[in-house]
C-alpha cells in the first residue's frame, strides 16, 4: 500500500482550518456582548493578521458571523475597527434526552438559547425501536420549517451504562431490552444527522460553566452523577464513570433493578413510590455527602424530575448531612445549585455545538 504525500498535506491543511476557525468562533462568541474585531482576534487566538482576514472572510461569506458596527479605539487614529459577532440562527443543534418514560428535544441556536422544544412520553416497556422511530418523528417536526440543512447534528442522551465511544447501551436498569442497542447508529440511520450520544448526568453536568470540580446528581425515574474534576469531564476507562445510584448505602435495603441489594437507587426509588419523600431526601443525602468526601467537590447541582418536583427537602437534607459528615464544613463548603429542567437535552445540544466551537 502506497502513501500519497499530497492526501496526507490536504488531510493536514484542512484539520489546520478546521482548529483555526473554531478558535476564531470560540473567540466571537466570547465577546458575544460588545462584538470583537479582526485585531482582537488575532491577540486572542495568537493567528496572523492574514489569516484572521481569510478565515473571517470564509465564515462571512458562510454566514455564520456578521459585521455589527464599528469601535473607535482611544488615543488610536485611522479607520474604525469592523467589530463582528455570530449569526445566532445561522445553524442549529438538536439535543435530546431519553428517559425511562419520556422523550425531550431541544432546537438550539449558536449562542446555546432555545428555539423550538418538544416532549413525548413513551412506553417503558415497548422496547428501543417504536421509542427511536417517535424520536426520529420528532427531529422531523421541529426541523420542518427550515430543513436540517442547518442543523449541525444531535446530541443525544440517556441513562448508562453507555459506552460512549462505540455508542453502545450496557444493562441500563430498567430498560433491559436496550441492552447491547447500538444507539449512536441506530439514531443515525433514522434522522441522516450526525449524531453524539452521553449519559444524561455527563450531558448535564457540561449544561452550564461551573468550577472546576462540581457534580451534577440527578434523581429521577433513576439516580446517578455527572463529574467534572480539574476542569475536566470525568468518563472513566469505559466512559460509564458516575453511576452514582449504585453505591450501596444499606446492605439490607430494598432489591436494586441491577441485581444487588440497597443501592442508593434502590432506596430513593422505593421510598417515593411509597410517597416518603423525606426518606429518599435522607438517602440522596449519605450519597451526596460520600461523592464530596471522596472527590472533594466544591459545587453540586441537584437536578431529575423527582428532585425538582419538590427541591427543598433534598436541599435542606443535603445541607444538613454535609455539616454533619465532613470534618471541617466551613474549610469544605460545597456550594449547592438546582438545574432547570432543560439540563440534560440542552448539554446534550451542547455536545453538538462543541463540534463548532471546541
Amino acid at each position: 500500500m502506497t502513501t500519497d504525500p499530497a492526501h496526507h498535506g490536504a488531510l493536514n491543511l484542512a484539520l489546520l482550518r478546521d482548529r483555526n476557525d473554531t478558535a476564531v468562533l470560540r473567540a466571537v462568541r466570547a465577546a458575544a456582548d460588545r462584538g470583537t474585531s479582526r485585531v482582537e482576534l488575532a491577540t486572542r487566538t495568537g493567528l496572523t493578521a492574514q489569516a484572521i482576514s481569510k478565515i473571517t472572510a470564509r465564515l462571512l461569506a458562510d454566514g455564520l458571523l456578521t459585521e455589527a458596527g464599528h469601535e473607535r479605539v482611544a488615543g488610536q487614529s485611522g479607520k474604525p475597527r469592523t467589530l463582528l459577532r455570530l449569526v445566532p440562527g445561522s445553524r442549529s443543534a438538536l439535543g435530546a434526552e431519553i428517559g425511562r418514560r419520556g422523550l425531550r428535544l431541544l432546537r438550539v441556536d449558536l449562542t446555546g438559547a432555545v428555539t423550538a422544544r418538544a416532549e413525548e412520553p413513551i412506553d417503558p416497556d415497548g422496547g428501543p425501536g417504536p421509542v427511536l422511530d417517535r424520536l426520529a418523528a420528532m427531529v422531523r417536526a421541529l426541523t420542518a420549517a427550515s430543513g436540517t440543512g442547518g442543523v449541525l447534528g444531535l446530541g443525544l442522551a440517556c441513562p448508562g451504562p453507555l459506552d460512549t465511544r462505540d455508542g453502545v447501551l450496557h444493562q441500563v436498569t430498567g430498560m433491559p431490552s436496550w441492552h447491547g442497542l447500538h444507539l449512536r447508529e441506530a439514531v443515525r440511520t433514522r434522522t441522516g444527522l450526525p449524531v453524539v450520544v452521553e449519559k444524561n448526568t455527563t450531558a448535564a453536568v457540561l449544561s452550564r460553566p461551573g468550577p472546576d470540580d462540581r457534580a451534577f446528581v440527578h434523581l429521577g425515574d433513576g439516580v446517578g452523577a455527572g463529574l467534572v474534576l480539574g476542569g475536566r469531564v470525568q468518563r472513566g476507562a469505559r466512559t460509564n464513570a458516575g453511576e452514582f445510584g449504585h453505591q450501596c448505602i444499606d446492605p439490607a435495603g430494598p432489591p436494586c433493578a441491577c441485581g444487588a441489594r440497597g443501592c442508593l437507587e434502590a432506596v430513593c426509588l422505593t421510598a417515593l413510590r411509597a410517597g416518603r419523600t423525606g426518606e429518599a431526601a435522607d438517602a440522596l443525602a449519605i450519597g451526596v455527602a460520600n461523592l464530596v468526601r471522596l472527590l472533594d467537590v466544591e459545587e453540586v447541582t441537584l437536578g431529575g424530575d423527582a428532585l425538582l418536583a419538590d427541591p427543598e427537602p433534598y436541599e435542606g437534607a443535603i445541607r444538613a448531612a454535609l455539616a454533619a459528615r465532613l470534618p471541617d464544613p466551613h474549610w469544605q463548603h460545597v456550594a449547592l445549585a438546582r438545574a432547570t429542567d432543560l439540563a440534560v437535552p440542552q448539554g446534550a445540544a451542547g455536545l453538538t455545538l462543541a463540534r463548532l466551537f471546541g
